[in-house]
């Protein structure tokens, strides 16, 4: 029996019974062709969440028409009549294992023809809106014509009925995160004067007629999901109660209610949308157990969900009926499984590191920190012939690249010793337990080291691996993973009793005294001023850049500039000159030297690679590899995947 009874019991949702509560919520791929139309790579992208065990899984920001609905360039467009087949197949991919699937119908109203958050500019086109309006970022907004609100109705009738012809089980309406229904039921955005304008149930209409159009399409029984706010977190707009009374106006055309919050398209509510790493798990649940009060239609929440027993705790005391998780299912897409058979501890956690938003911006791909998989699915279902012959891997180091290695090359059937020098794995990842918003990271390393106990690696702690010991495993493949060391900037006291690692003041941040200076605004330093600035230090980070924190993605850019807007002082364009005892001795852009007092002085300049170790070890034997910050200091993401395609190709 499943340890987790409420999570796994079926539901019927109109007339569509679903296998379980834990539903992928919309999301979608960059790599859709120009025209919008899905690749096989994309099928496999959404196969792999149904094989993991999801009761329904969702095809996210589907435009319903596309000559003024697209937000950017990569996104599903239901109105091209050659997209028919693509949607077909990927249908078809997920019902194979027992999934629903389900589609979002969408349209960007104003941020339409125009660069939303995560897409790229076409041509310039006309953005329709519900009133006239000027974007900060200077773009015209046009009134929406009444013809094509018409126009538009149709478009979400046609697009229902192509789902259904694919072979979608269910749809879902979008009408939350400041998309086009959003802004017609928004005060702060609809200034209208006609009849889709004025009170609630006017600014309403839009959205209540295009539940009618789909409705008609798909007919009676055919689940139809709603996605909408409970609060839209921007004075002048919708909060909780008013979407308690559209809950009310809506429940009898729809069969779900999905409830999220904010606005996709605005960088202060982006991080709530998609709650960042300090956000508490389920911060969004509140709001779907408020609607849930008020209608008798099953209700779904979201909100950094992954814990399944959160999940059933969540859906045991009526806050909702549905889970639907996000990049928890890039970070496992067998999570559902894993639940189910009480395999809680294997469970890959999701970081919240915005890595799978950001590459997406960068260049269009796919990925995850913790699942090199993400970006690769297709790649993933085929078979990988075993080895031709069983060998012996020596894995220098304990860190995530030398321990996704190990296990990896482990699973492949191989005999694997993995040494690490200090008592402990983990690598640079063992001191996020002390950190609140690392607890997710903490769980990642966690999940590394239980994985490496069952999967017959021998490891060996407190040993350094020279020459002569390598000599002496005589290893058939040698993997060197020694990871990064701090750069220590020369410049005069920074050898003083008042300079401290980051490591020791994560770990003890009340023996630093009040006062703190950060020599250093790279990620690393920035979370640490973070951290002890949720402390209640006084925090000021020296950085000889423009920019904190200037070379991390721009969503979790959102949400660190935010949380250093609290409790942190920033100095940027300074350069660390000395530390006396007073403090750290900086000077500015022009030159100027100033003094910062300070109780305790951190220095996060950068990492440097561990080359003494692979110069040490070069040559010992013909199949030799170099993993993870040795090779270059970067974020876990990168360690990760090199080590596993690695060690799976061994």
């Amino acid at each position: 029996m499943t340890p987790y009874p409420h999570l796994f019991t079926p539901i019927k949702i109109g007339g569509q019974l679903i296998k379980n509560r834990i539903f992928s919520a919309p999301t979608g791929p960059m790599s859709y062709t120009a025209r919008g139309h899905l690749t096989t790579e994309n099928m496999a992208y959404y196969e792999l969440k149904a094989k993991g065990g999801c009761g329904v899984v969702t095809l996210g920001e589907s435009i319903v028409h596309a000559a003024t609905g697209q937000s950017h360039d990569r996104q599903i467009c239901l109105d091209d009549p050659h997209v028919l087949p693509s949607l077909t197949n990927t249908a078809r991919a997920i019902t194979r294992y027992g999934a629903v699937a389900n589609i979002e119908l969408s349209h960007g109203g104003k941020y339409a023809g125009l660069a939303s958050i995560g897409g790229h500019k076409k041509e310039r086109r006309p953005a329709y809106g519900p009133s006239h309006d000027i974007l900060p970022s200077g773009e015209e907004v046009l009134e929406m014509p009444q013809k094509l609100i018409y126009e538009i109705l149709d478009a979400y009738g046609a697009a229902a009925d192509v789902a259904k012809r694919a072979g979608f089980g269910m749809v879902m309406v979008h009408a939350g995160h400041g998309w086009l229904f959003n802004q017609f039921l928004s005060p702060l955005e609809n200034h209208r004067k006609d009849e889709f304008g004025g009170s609630l149930e006017n600014r309403a209409r839009f959205l209540l007629m295009a539940l009618d159009r789909v409705r008609q399409a798909v007919g009676p029984g055919f689940p139809i999901q709603i996605r909408m706010n409970g609060d839209d977190f921007t004075e002048g707009g919708l909060h909780l109660e008013d979407y308690k009374e559209l809950a009310r106006m809506v429940e009898s055309r729809v069969d779900l209610f999905n409830i999220s919050c904010g606005s996709h398209e605005r960088q202060e509510l982006f991080v709530r949308t998609h709650p960042s790493a300090f956000l508490d798990h389920g911060c969004n649940v509140y709001l779907a157990a408020a609607i849930k009060q008020v209608v008798s239609k099953p209700v779904s929440c979201v909100g950094a969900l992954g814990d399944p027993e959160q999940c059933e705790e969540i859906i045991a005391s009526g806050q909702a009926d549905i889970v639907e998780l996000g990049r928890a299912l890039l970070a496992d897409p067998f999570l559902p499984k894993k639940a189910y058979t009480g395999q809680k501890e294997d469970i890959t956690p999701c970081l919240r590191c915005f890595v799978c938003l950001g590459e997406s911006v960068i260049n269009g791909t796919n990925r995850c920190s913790v699942n090199p998989v993400i970006g690769a699915e297709l790649e993933e279902k085929y078979y990988v012939a075993p080895p031709l012959r069983k060998k012996k891997v020596l894995v220098v180091g304990g860190g995530p690249a030398g321990m996704e290695a190990a296990i990896t090359a482990a699973r492949r059937g191989h005999e694997v010793l993995l040494y690490e020098k200090t008592d402990a794995l983990g690598g640079a990842l063992k001191f996020a337990e002390a950190v609140p918003f690392k607890q997710d990271l903490y769980r990642f390393t966690q999940c590394l080291i239980r994985r490496v106990e069952s999967s017959g690696v021998k490891v060996t702690l407190n040993q350094r691996v020279d020459r002569a010991l390598a000599e002496k495993v005589r290893p058939d493949v040698l993997i060197i993973a020694a990871g990064a060391q701090p750069v220590i900037p020369a410049i005069p006291g920074i050898a003083s009793d008042k300079v401290v690692s980051v490591a020791q003041a994560e770990a003890n941040p009340d023996a630093l005294g009040e006062r703190v200076v950060i020599l250093g605004g790279g990620l690393v330093g920035c979370e640490t001023g973070i951290h002890l600035g949720m402390k209640g230090k006084q925090v000021t980070i020296v950085d000889m850049r423009d920019t904190l924190a200037a070379d991390v993605n721009m969503f979790h850019g959102m949400a660190l500039g935010q949380e250093l807007n609290k409790c942190v002082t920033a100095v940027t364009g300074g350069t660390g000159r000395a530390v006396t005892d007073e403090g750290l001795i900086y000077t500015d852009r022009v030159g100027q030297e100033h003094l910062l007092p300070a109780d305790a002085v951190l220095c996060a300049v950068g990492m440097r690679a561990c080359t003494d170790v692979m110069e040490e070890l070069w040559n010992v034997v013909d199949e030799q590899y170099v993993i993870g910050d040795c090779v270059k200091p970067a974020q876990v993401t990168q360690a990760i995947s090199d080590a596993y395609y690695l060690a799976k190709n061994l």
